[in-house]
């Protein structure tokens, strides 16, 4: 039904958990690490018995050593909240070949938000161009997924980005602890994003950014004169790019370092993509790095 909806990619990837980097705080029992104290199987630590603590808790074999009544206490283990934050600005319209940046992300989301949602987590939907356009608040029912298919089928790119703002305000409403994934170009001021994103982890959110660029920009091989067209404000240049390649490489890499520094310095897991990125390795390759890091 929709074309952004590969199931037999799903398919091959549903044996692989989508796993948090930190302690969540869901509102049920699941499959993830809480920062409070359950009745999980796994064994945290012994504390000492104060009253109204459940007596059923106390351990009889330490206490039989020690002569002190000491609780078992456990990990408890919770679902997660996901949020995909879709930037759907103009720039994300732009392609060189095949699809868009928009089309690639909206696969990524849509993607993550089905394997999230099969094994009992809940996903939610944000899109941001100059403001928040679109709020989906996430569910773990299998029907919101259909409300996600259609909002993300439904968007057309447009207008200036005003991410930073959409991530501080997402931010602040948001539950702790929740999986933020932002997925944009990032094309636009390198310091309020930086304080955006560190927003978010105050809040303690796990922030994943997908950096999605197309392999033109990247290379900017161009051979004769262009009219090159800022699709967020419509204003347009003709440029010989012989004449501007070298300064332009240089204000690219200042870019990319400066984005990568301001995500590591916020603890986000970064993942630079373009759009010509087969997407199987890829999602392949960013859940089993999240498995890995949850394990240690």
């Amino acid at each position: 039904m929709y074309d952004f909806i590969d199931n037999a990619l799903l398919s091959r990837l549903s044996s692989l958990p989508v796993e948090a980097r930190i302690a969540m705080t869901g509102n049920m029992a699941g499959r993830h690490r809480s920062p409070h104290r359950g009745s999980s199987v796994e064994f945290a630590e012994y504390r000492k018995y104060v009253p109204g603590d459940d007596t059923r808790r106390l351990d009889w074999k330490a206490f039989a050593r020690s002569d002190r009544f000491y609780i078992k206490e456990y990990e408890a283990d919770t679902n997660m909240r996901a949020i995909f934050v879709v930037d759907a600005s103009g720039s994300m319209d732009f392609q060189s070949d095949g699809e868009s940046k928009f089309e690639f992300a909206r696969r990524i989301a849509a993607s993550l938000a089905y394997l999230l949602v099969n094994q009992g987590d809940a996903a939610g939907l944000s899109v941001c161009a100059e403001k928040l356009q679109l709020e989906i608040p996430p569910s773990r029912r299998a029907a919101h997924l259909e409300r996600i298919f259609s909002a993300l089928d439904s968007i057309a790119p447009a207008g200036e980005t005003g991410l930073a703002s959409a991530l501080h305000a997402i931010a602040s409403k948001a539950p702790r602890r929740s999986f933020v994934v932002i997925l944009s170009d990032l094309l636009a001021d390198t310091a309020p994003l930086g304080n955006a994103l560190r927003h978010l982890q105050q809040q303690k959110h796990d922030v994943s950014v997908f950096h999605v660029m197309d392999r033109a920009e990247i290379d900017f091989d161009f051979e004769r004169p262009h009219r090159f067209v800022d699709m967020e404000t419509k204003t347009t240049i003709v440029a010989e790019p012989e004449l501007i390649a070298e300064e332009y490489q240089r204000s690219l890499n200042s870019f990319l370092t400066s984005v990568r520094r301001e995500c590591a310095e916020s603890h986000c897991d970064y993942r630079f993509i373009t759009t010509d990125s087969p997407l199987e390795p890829l999602l392949r390759d960013f859940l089993t790095a999240r498995f890995i890091k949850s394990k240690h």
